[in-house]
């Protein structure tokens, strides 16, 4: 077995050095013929490549389908990365559109309250509504509006719609406003078309309760309901809203103020009242001394 290895080894050892020295004469030849730079080597490396590489296209069928393969890769990592970055546009596109659609609601309500038609004489503070109460016992919400924007006690509110309550409690910076749902709110109202007068006493549902009314009969749900002026709590002709029939068969008030949505609310200024200096002057006129056509002169009592 010894000698039948080493006369192999004998015999095909030449062999492989006379094929490693063929293949490297070959290979110099190859890079000599490519390298020379004359035009009949120029035609026989046309003519070589012509009648060779479409031969050997089985050969290179790996090579392309491995550059293929890296050139798909290439092209799925900028898919990737162009959906990554649609996904970051779309999450800050989700963001601008609730941002839009905050400012187009907020929009809504402010045009809201410019639509409202008050008295010319009256003026008004618009304020944001900051929180709300939440209690069960006390329906209130607070502004950003207070004593540095000269709010006063007592002062109407209204969102773009109907009457909301009346202010009470006045800070620096803040003011609470008492809803007309609340359980502590009265206010004078007059039911039109009938004209009858009544109070709304809030008892803190959603629609509060028609209290002293002069005639039941001559009103009917769907009535229009305002503020009649009287007391001096609120000016006269503010919507409140109409006339509805509650599940216990009493009168109630649906609102026409949104309290769902409230977010700014109009403060209406009232301005005081002219103070009475002479309160005889409201009972009659002035006598005159003087006489005169349908003046009776002034007797002496002596």
């Amino acid at each position: 077995m010894a000698k039948d290895k080493s006369a192999s080894d004998m015999y095909f050892r030449p062999l492989r050095r006379l094929l490693a020295g063929v293949t490297f004469m070959l290979l110099v030849g190859i890079f000599l013929l490519w390298r020379i730079d004359s035009p009949r080597v120029e035609r026989l490396r046309a003519d070589l490549t012509d009648r060779f590489v479409p031969n050997f296209e089985w050969a290179m069928a790996p090579v392309t389908g491995t550059v293929n393969i890296a050139k798909d890769f290439q092209s799925y990592q900028q898919v990737y990365e162009q959906n990554q970055q649609l996904r970051r546009e779309l999450q800050q596109m989700k963001a601008w559109k609730e941002a839009a659609l905050q400012l187009e609601q907020q929009n809504a309500q402010l045009r809201d309250l410019n639509n409202v038609r008050l008295d010319p004489k009256l003026t008004h503070v618009t304020g944001v509504v900051l929180a709300d109460s939440g209690s069960p016992f006390r329906q209130s919400v607070l502004l950003n509006v207070g004593a540095r924007d000269g709010i006063m006690d007592g002062w109407a509110t209204m969102d773009g719609v109907g009457l909301v309550g009346r202010i009470s409690g006045i800070g620096g910076e803040t003011s609470r406003v008492i809803l007309l749902t609340d359980s502590h709110s009265r206010i004078p109202v007059t039911i039109q078309p009938s004209g009858q007068r009544a109070i709304i006493a809030g008892d803190n549902a959603a629609s509060p309760l028609i209290e002293f009314l002069e005639d039941p009969d001559m009103v009917r749900p769907g009535d229009r309901v305002v503020s009649s002026g009287d007391g001096g709590v609120f000016p006269a002709g503010l919507l409140v809203g109409q006339i509805a029939q509650g599940p216990d068969q009493r009168l109630r008030v649906r609102l026409a103020a949104d309290y769902e949505r409230m977010k700014f609310l109009r403060i209406l200024r009232k301005q005081p009242n002219a103070p009475i200096t002479d309160t005889g002057a409201m009972l009659a006129p002035a006598l005159s001394s003087q006489t005169g056509a349908g003046i009776i002169p002034l007797q002496d009592s002596q």
